[in-house]
């Protein structure tokens, strides 16, 4: 059932018969749903919807981080649409079963500066250690930039990730992942947002290394 927000002329959340009403970034969408097709799809279809699933699967997961790291990309889609559709075109392997191309994988997508000279280190069990140096002068960064850790583990299909863990000023954060991940390949990413959340990074990929 669609609510009409205010009166017969204003906007409707819901649906109503085949119409749709929602609000995306304080803009009314009125949209009609897809109708049903009793058709196989085609290969290419096929294609696009595994691609679909592989990202989409990936990215709900992370929704807290991915609307802070896509609010501002797209004036006119949802922080998750946004960074679904960039990663659809830029981020899944080329051949099948698709998967999220995880070097190419974004979760932000902003003009912050990356961390100068990134480092991971996995000397000690169950610990990510990130270490970066300073950023020089005239450059788009702050010491007050707040960095953001990712660790994905394909074999177990989990993440481990920490919002504004550390100041870009402390150069370094350790970061704790399960126990059981002891032996296991993870993929891992660090961005920056700036103090107040509004200006961003793009997402770095960090290499596969190995958990102690």
């Amino acid at each position: 059932m669609g609510f009409l927000t205010g009166g017969p002329f204003y906007d409707m959340i819901g649906r109503t018969g085949n119409n749709v009403g929602r609000r995306v970034k304080g803009r009314n969408v009125l949209s009609m749903r897809p109708s049903k097709s009793n058709k196989a799809p085609t290969l290419l279809q096929q294609i696009q919807r595994e691609k679909w699933t592989a990202v989409v699967s990936w990215l709900r997961r992370l929704r807290g981080i991915v609307n802070v790291g896509f609010a501002a990309y797209d004036a006119q889609m949802s922080a998750m649409n946004a960074a679904i559709a960039y990663n659809l075109k830029n981020a899944v392997t080329l051949v099948a079963p698709y998967k999220v191309d995880y070097p190419e994988v974004l979760f932000s997508r902003g003009n912050l500066d990356l961390p100068n000279a990134p480092q991971i280190e996995t000397s000690i069990a169950a610990r990510i250690d990130y270490s970066w140096t300073a950023n020089t002068g005239g450059t788009n960064a702050l010491g007050t930039d707040k960095a953001t850790f990712l660790v994905y583990n394909e074999s177990k299909d989990k993440f481990v990730f920490l919002r504004a863990g550390a100041l870009r000023s402390a150069l370094g954060y350790n970061l704790l992942v399960p126990g059981d991940f002891s032996g296991d390949h993870v993929q891992v990413y660090i961005s920056f947002e700036s103090a107040d959340g509004k200006l961003v990074s793009d997402s770095l990929y960090l290499g596969d290394h190995i958990v102690v």
